[in-house]
């Protein structure tokens, strides 16, 4: 198995709110209004959106509701952008569950959670490269 991620899917309650929450941050999707999962080309992969309970169902797990453990990051290049994304998630209806401030491991953070509960870490890391495609690299 190459050492990789390809997709990344949120399970949400409400579709539609999902969906109009992730284009309010400027995102773009080619799923029609009825589709039943929203797919977002994100750089080298693809979030998407679908049903929770399909979710854990296609994926064999039971769902206790909670939070699953998992985080999402999304790096800038500056501490002025970390600034800029949490303020534009906020005006989109996100909820900040840590303002922007300076970080224990020396970089720049804050963090949004989405309407069905997902955190989002958006980051300046000065010890790693982001790439003109907004790849990350730990170099």
């Amino acid at each position: 198995m190459d050492q990789r991620v390809s997709l990344i899917t949120l399970g949400v309650r409400d579709l539609e709110r999902s969906r109009r929450f992730y284009e309010s941050l400027g995102w773009s999707t080619g799923a029609a209004p009825s589709d039943d999962v929203v797919f977002f080309q994100t750089g080298g992969f693809i979030v998407a959106l679908w049903d929770r309970a399909k979710l854990a169902e296609d994926s064999g797990v039971q769902d206790g509701g909670g939070w699953g453990g998992v985080a999402l990051a999304y790096n800038v290049r500056s501490p002025n952008e970390v600034d800029a994304i949490i303020e534009e998630a906020r005006n989109a209806g996100a909820t900040i569950a840590r303002a922007p401030g300076t970080t224990f491991w020396g970089g720049y953070s804050g963090v949004f959670v989405d309407p069905d509960g997902h955190p989002w870490e958006v980051a300046h890391n000065p010890d790693w490269t982001l790439n003109p495609d907004g790849s990350v690299s730990l170099e």
